[in-house]
C-alpha cells in the first residue's frame, strides 16, 4: 500500500483538542464547530488567519501538499509514512503549538492614543496598527474611562494540544 511522502498531495481528517478534551478545530462534519469553522469561542467573528487554530475552513476533509506545513510541522512529520486509512495521535507542547502565554503581551493604552470612533468592549477582537502599519491582533481585557488593556497572546497560547489525524488519501 502507498505511503505518504513529502511533496504528495494528501487528504486528511483531523480533530484538535486541548488537554481538557475541548475541541478547538476539526474537519469532521459532526464536530461542534460554528459556521466560521471555529470549534471554540476564540474566533466567534470569523478567522482567516493561517495557523490560528480557529479553523478558518469549512468542515470536511482537508487537502494539502505534505511538507508545506499547512498545519504544524509535527503533523506533517507524523503523516510521512502513513497509508490511507491509518490514524495517528500527535501531541504538541504549547511552546511548539501556539506559544507560551506571555504576560508581556498584555499592555494598556491611554484612550487618547486610540481612534476617537473606537469604542472597545471587553472581549472585542481588534487589529491595532502602529505608525509603520504593522498590525497586531489583540483582545480587549479591560476598559476604563482613561485607558484600555489589551492581550496580544494567541487565544490558545499556553495550551498543549493533541491532534487525532486520519489519512484519507494520497493523490
Amino acid at each position: 500500500m502507498a505511503q505518504a511522502e513529502k511533496g504528495n498531495t494528501v487528504t486528511i481528517n483531523f480533530t484538535g483538542t486541548l488537554e481538557d478534551g475541548t475541541v478547538f478545530d476539526s474537519t469532521l462534519e459532526d464536530a461542534e464547530c460554528n459556521e466560521d469553522g471555529c470549534c471554540d469561542d476564540s474566533c466567534d467573528d470569523g478567522c482567516d488567519d493561517e495557523g490560528c487554530g480557529c479553523g478558518g475552513h469549512e468542515s470536511g476533509p482537508m487537502t494539502f501538499v505534505l511538507g508545506e506545513e499547512i498545519l504544524f510541522p509535527q503533523i506533517d512529520a507524523a503523516i510521512v509514512g502513513m497509508s490511507p486509512g491509518e490514524k495517528k495521535t500527535v501531541k504538541i507542547a504549547a511552546a511548539d503549538a501556539f506559544g507560551e502565554f506571555d504576560k508581556e503581551k498584555i499592555f494598556t493604552v491611554p484612550r487618547s492614543d486610540l481612534p476617537e470612533d473606537l469604542i472597545p468592549e471587553v472581549g472585542d477582537e481588534l487589529s491595532l496598527s502602529n505608525e509603520d502599519d504593522e498590525e497586531l491582533e489583540v483582545v480587549v481585557l479591560e476598559t476604563t474611562e482613561d485607558q484600555v488593556t489589551f492581550d496580544a497572546n494567541h487565544p490558545l497560547a499556553g495550551e498543549d494540544v493533541t491532534f487525532e489525524i486520519e489519512l484519507i488519501s494520497i493523490q
